[in-house]
């Protein structure tokens, strides 16, 4: 059986066709900028509070957001006010929807968009004409004692009729955070967080995108299951997505990354989808590992897979089916320069890192 090194092609297409470039980054802080300052200006012209701080999270700030060919970005921008600000003219708390509702009229004041903010169950969304909206949540800071009659803060998210204790930028520090063991140990949190946005790219195509489950569900799987391969991205993807799928099939149920709650239940109807769309994906990369698989046929599965031709338009090296010449003249045999390299899968080893996510 061979393995087809196709690690080359997988780093371009992250590079060309899903991760963020600067300019795009670039593009979702002047986004983010300005609806802070609509946020902030509106609230002045009401004269009320200001949010005592507002801070970005979700993929955004985790740098797993992937490029969408119909600008249909979603960033998240919570806001936090003080519990104390959050009350009517005549000193009354605020509802969970009342504070959202405060958001929302502070957004369209004005009457300049062309599209009005919106109060959801869980935010209040600004959706803009070039496609993308920014999701506020709403959060108010809850000041207790602890065991010693110490101050402790925590936060509690307007979510439909109830404050729900919750706060997102600690799911941002689970990821990162767990970036960060990686790339101080054997393995690559750089990996990791390029497998997550692979499959998010994947899982967001365009006739997808609208059933398939959310993107924290996403990265909360392949955190899970993520399987390390130095030097090969495209080998990580393919093994990190056998170990989803081998988990989906057993139970569609996703924890949450750092509370007692789930992502999502058993018999999730989007992250069935996904999990069909993904065994699908797998079946169509057993190309792979026929024993004369070429070239052209590996980057016809991954073009499959990612719904794209991508692959198969990448400069292809000398030998033509399969980087035979182990000479000088020849590209086979794993060189960095080379499109794609086959070695056998006997003495092609992976390094899972002790385990920890597999």
């Amino acid at each position: 059986m061979a393995d087809i090194d196709c690690h080359s092609e997988m780093t371009n297409f992250h590079r060309d066709n899903v991760t963020l470039s600067n300019k795009q980054q670039g593009e979702m802080r002047t986004r983010r900028d300005a609806g802070r300052t609509r946020l902030e200006n509106g609230l002045n012209e009401a004269k009320k509070p200001q949010p005592k701080e507002v801070r970005s999270q979700g993929s955004y700030q985790m740098r797993t957001m992937v490029q969408d060919d119909d600008n249909d970005y979603d960033i998240d921008d919570g806001a936090y006010f003080a519990s104390a600000d959050l009350k009517d003219w005549i000193g009354f708390a605020l509802t969970p929807k009342e504070a959202r509702q405060r958001v929302c009229d502070a957004l369209v004041w004005d009457g300049r968009l062309k599209q009005e903010a919106t109060v959801k169950r869980n935010c209040v969304r600004q959706v803009y004409a070039a496609g993308y909206h920014i999701d506020i949540p709403v959060y108010r800071i809850v000041t207790t004692k602890d065991e010693n009659g110490d101050p402790v803060e925590h936060y509690e998210l307007a979510s439909g009729d109830e404050w729900t204790r919750s706060d997102a930028r600690a799911v941002t520090r689970w990821f990162n955070g767990l970036v960060g063991e990686l790339n101080a140990g054997e393995s690559d949190g750089s990996q990791m967080r390029r497998i997550t946005k692979l499959t998010k790219k994947f899982a967001r195509r365009a006739d997808w995108k609208n059933e398939t489950t959310s993107g924290i569900s996403i990265t909360k799987l392949v955190v899970d299951h993520f399987q390390y391969s130095a030097d090969r991205d495209d080998k990580a993807l393919r093994e990190t997505w056998k170990a989803i799928d081998k988990k989906l099939q057993k139970s569609t149920e996703i924890d949450h990354p750092v509370l007692a709650t789930k992502l999502a239940s058993a018999g999730d109807d989007a992250v069935t989808f996904f999990r069909d769309c993904l065994s699908g994906a797998l079946k169509t990369l057993e190309a792979l590992e026929k024993s004369d698989c070429t070239r052209k046929q590996a980057r016809e599965a991954w073009d499959g897979v990612f719904d794209t031709d991508y692959f198969s338009k990448q400069p292809d090296n000398k030998d033509d089916d399969g980087g035979g010449g182990g000479g000088n003249g020849g590209n086979g045999g794993g060189n960095k320069g080379s499109a794609m390299a086959v070695t056998s899968v006997e003495t092609a080893r992976r390094n899972d890192g002790g385990g920890r996510f597999g």
